[in-house]
């Protein structure tokens, strides 16, 4: 689960914002690593749920919770996603809503329960 793409167009417009200052001087030229920058993080950040686990993907790095090794999950006070593990450490889902949820225990395929599944009496 990534970013959407559509995130990429106010890149983009930033991009072409830094444009004519960077036209200006050679030594400006190092604008247009801000725009570099943020592509790659809207390219890069996310979530990847597989048999494996959860990994969860920053801009320089990814870790990975295994299936055995996740103990829950966190709904952060502004709706942020951590996994919490057995050891007690946390890791933040970014990208990843409350909302997100029904979505990723689909993809667990049943290792993460849905909030919103009925539940039998």
């Amino acid at each position: 689960m990534r970013m959407s793409r559509t995130a990429l167009l106010p890149v983009v417009f930033l991009a072409f914002c830094v444009l004519p200052l960077a036209a200006a001087s050679p030594w400006l030229l190092v604008l247009f690593a801000v725009p570099a920058a943020l592509a790659a993080w809207v390219l890069r950040v996310g979530v990847d749920v597989g048999d494996a686990g959860v990994t969860a993907r920053s801009l320089v790095g990814a870790r990975t919770v295994g299936w055995p090794d996740l103990a829950g999950i966190r709904v952060g006070e502004r709706g942020d996603l951590w996994l919490v593990t057995g050891a007690g450490t946390q890791v933040r889902l970014p990208v990843l809503r409350a909302r997100d949820l029904p979505r990723l225990a689909a993809l667990s395929g049943g290792r993460i329960p849905d909030p919103e599944a009925p539940t039998h009496p």
